[in-house]
């Protein structure tokens, strides 16, 4: 069989690339399939979290900020620890980007506040001088659709089998769950409540009101979310 081979060039370079991608495939696919599952630490989104993310791309947010810190020394450096695939298990879409005009938002949760948020973003250039990115005044009247948000934490549960109402492992040992409401009433109330400790936070006492009357401006979501990103 070998002594064939030798003989035939062509066949001998098929068998060598059938063996060497028969190899590939049992080094890399185990570890494909093992980097790709949650990290701990990585949990599902709130019904409140997943709301401001729909903001987030509403506005176009990812075309200006990454989610993606690359494995390089100026970037660690700068953003923190580089970004594994297993932190986007729950990401639909995954919002990795690769335009910064503004800085990775990856682990914006680790060094920005609620309070920092909401000053950026009423007027970003009184806060980061220089700034190019506008204001986003729209966010603190909007209302932030948790109706939608809802539904598709739903879909994915029944989907994807993101695991809801599981006590999943943090990276301090404790263990965290994320519940998933079981009517759109039930998600509205847990949403407010969350809305409630963010607005708290916030000196806009326009969002204060309406929050207080049972509204979440889109702004209280989306910094839900961003402080979620760590």
């Amino acid at each position: 069989m070998f002594h064939w081979l030798e003989k035939n060039p062509f066949f001998f370079a098929v068998a060598v690339f059938v063996v060497i991608a028969f190899a590939g495939l049992i080094e890399i696919l185990p570890n494909f399939a093992q980097a790709s599952r949650p990290v701990i630490g990585t949990k599902p989104y709130t019904t409140l979290e997943l709301a401001g993310r729909h903001v987030y791309i509403k506005n176009s947010c990812n075309a200006c900020h990454s989610q993606l810190v690359r494995p390089f020394k100026s970037e660690t450096d700068r953003y923190g620890h580089y970004s594994l695939s297993g932190e986007y298990a729950y990401d639909r879409p995954f919002l990795w980007g690769s335009k910064r005009t503004g800085p990775d938002l990856m682990r914006v949760g680790n060094y920005r506040t609620t309070d920092w948020h909401e000053n950026h973003m009423k007027d970003p250039a009184a806060v980061v001088p220089g700034s190019i990115m506008p204001a986003y005044g729209w966010m603190f009247k909007n209302k932030a659709d948790v109706d939608t948000a809802y539904a598709e934490q739903v879909t994915v549960n029944k989907v994807f089998k993101t695991p809801y109402n599981a006590e999943l492992p943090m990276a301090d040992g404790s263990k965290v769950k994320v519940a998933l409401a079981d009517s759109v009433e039930a998600a509205r109330a847990s949403a407010l409540e969350e809305a409630k400790v963010i607005a708290a936070d916030m000196k806009d006492q326009d969002v204060k009101d309406a929050v207080a009357k049972g509204e979440i401006p889109e702004i209280v979501a989306l910094i839900a979310y961003l402080n979620s990103l760590k």
